[in-house]
């Protein structure tokens, strides 16, 4: 398949991929959750139905040092009421154009915000007394601040206990940082890059994130705005709470963009079908499948975006400041993802299987490469979409009949319900990773009989849609077969149904 950075190589500068928005969150190990919480009191000889005396010297504390840390830099604590009708990222940015990008902190904000706590509760039946979870709001400071290696981000902590933290970075401020020590040249606008002087070694240098430097700062951060971990036993743990990573196709115009995705963008919201986002995101969809799964088409301020979205996971295709075209996967989940790892067991036993990623900011590198498949696959599906010449002549060889061992079988008619019923099973999402059985085909297509399915799974086969893994029944579509499914449903909905509306008379 010619992808789409291939055929327009002539009006692209370069492609990056790279972690957009990421979102981590650290907690206290002893004391995140309310039988910790309650174990904690216990042991320090503490009633409780005291937690709250107890946690109060420790709010004055945090309130406290982030009154001197603000003093010490010359700022102002800024405290938001609405925090709906406020943007700080605008603020940050008309501070950042006054201060410059010197290190150091930039600015902290102060808003009452919800909050996770606890409530003493004494159980009547069991006469035990522990601590609920429960919810509340307190004050929340917010410290927006330079890294020399992450750039800018920004610590949330909350004055009341567990002191649940929030910090955020950015991928593409940590690869500026980056491209500066090593002297590479770039134009930045807000957290995309319209402009590298050199894209692979760019590229590089963004597929090297190290996870022990985050977590360096993370716990320098930690110690520094929330000043009460020193009087708790252990440190913050780390895990990842939203992860965003973009690819970008930077093109060398605005007026080579524009056409490309005007048309691109439409032909995307036509053909994507609700099922496919399982297949960009390499999840297989089960029939059981209870949870949000679909496509929304959406006009924003800035321009149209497209989404498809599958539980807490999204995929996004949109334009940024008419320059460059960003695919964008989106997990707000990162156990959506599934690899080969070592599994500990409760028992002391391991062994390598497929599970679940694991939360902790350690699986930052394996993290990237799950998305940057799924940013892969679906700029695959995209690049077909946009060829629609090249779908064309695949539609063209695949009407044609086969002979094989002196028998024929015939072509594929896109334009007959049944056929193109066919391709839609085909591309289901659940069949992209595991592939698919005859017994599949049945299920699916109840009215045939099972030599009828051989029959038509011999008749893809031949044709070039379908491919046998070794020594297993299992059957893969074919690059050749993403083409005349994407080719197919495109021609028939979008432009054959379109034109023929309306030309039969009404019964």
């Amino acid at each position: 398949m010619v992808l789409f950075t291939e055929r327009h190589a002539d009006q692209i500068a370069g492609t990056l991929f790279c972690y957009d928005r990421l979102v981590l969150m650290g907690t206290i190990p002893g004391i995140c959750y309310a039988e910790g919480m309650t174990r904690y009191l216990h042991t320090h000889q503490i009633r409780i139905f005291d937690f709250s005396a107890w946690a109060k010297p420790l709010r004055e504390e945090i309130r406290q040092n982030a009154e001197r840390l603000a003093a010490e830099a010359g700022l102002k604590i800024e405290f938001v009421r609405k925090l709906d009708a406020f943007r700080k990222e605008r603020r940050i940015k008309e501070i950042l154009r006054q201060r410059g990008e010197q290190p150091d902190l930039v600015h902290v904000f102060a808003a009452m915000e919800t909050c996770r706590t606890y409530q003493p509760w004494h159980n009547k039946k069991t006469h035990q007394t522990y601590l609920k979870p429960d919810t509340g709001r307190c004050l929340h400071y917010y410290f927006y601040f330079l890294d020399p290696h992450l750039g800018l981000c920004y610590l949330r902590v909350p004055t009341w206990a567990p002191f649940r933290l929030q910090f955020y970075c950015n991928g593409h401020g940590i690869l500026a940082q980056q491209l500066r020590r090593k002297g590479i040249g770039f134009d930045q606008v807000e957290n995309a890059f319209v402009r590298v002087d050199d894209f692979a070694k760019a590229q590089e240098l963004a597929d090297r994130l190290d996870p022990k430097q985050i977590h360096r700062v993370l716990d320098q951060a930690a110690r520094r705005y929330c000043p009460v971990i020193r009087r708790l036993a252990s440190g913050y743990h780390w895990s990842i709470m939203q992860a965003e990573y973009a690819t970008d196709i930077v093109f060398q115009r605005p007026q080579d963009l524009k056409p490309i995705y005007e048309e691109l963008v439409r032909n995307m919201a036509h053909t994507v079908k609700p099922d496919h986002p399982a297949t960009f995101l390499g999840r297989k969809l089960h029939g059981n499948y209870e949870g949000e799964l679909g496509s929304r088409f959406s006009t924003r301020i800035e321009g149209t975006c497209l989404k498809h979205f599958m539980a807490d996971t999204s995929l996004k295709l949109y334009d940024k400041f008419g320059t460059l075209l960003r695919l964008e996967t989106v997990t707000n989940n990162v156990t959506f993802f599934q690899h080969y790892r070592k599994v500990e067991h409760r028992d002391g036993t391991c062994e390598r299987k497929q599970a679940p990623l694991r939360k902790t900011i350690y699986s930052l590198p394996d993290l990237a490469e799950l998305l940057s498949a799924a940013n892969r696959r679906y700029l695959e599906f995209l690049s077909a979409v946009d060829d629609p010449t090249n779908g064309i002549r695949a539609v063209q060889q695949v009407s044609r009949p086969v002979q094989e061992n002196g028998r024929s079988y015939k072509g594929f008619n896109l334009f007959d319900e049944a056929e193109t019923t066919l391709f839609r099973i085909l591309a289901r999402g659940e069949f992209n990773l595991r592939g698919l059985r005859s017994g599949d085909l049945r299920r699916h297509l109840p009215a045939q009989s099972p030599g009828q399915i051989s029959h038509v799974l011999r008749r893809l086969r031949n044709h070039g849609i379908l491919k046998k893994a070794q020594k297993r029944y299992r059957y893969y579509v074919t690059a050749l077969g993403k083409r005349i499914i994407a080719s197919a449903l495109k021609l028939k909905e979008m432009f054959l149904i379109p034109s023929l509306r309306g030309l039969l008379p009404q019964p």
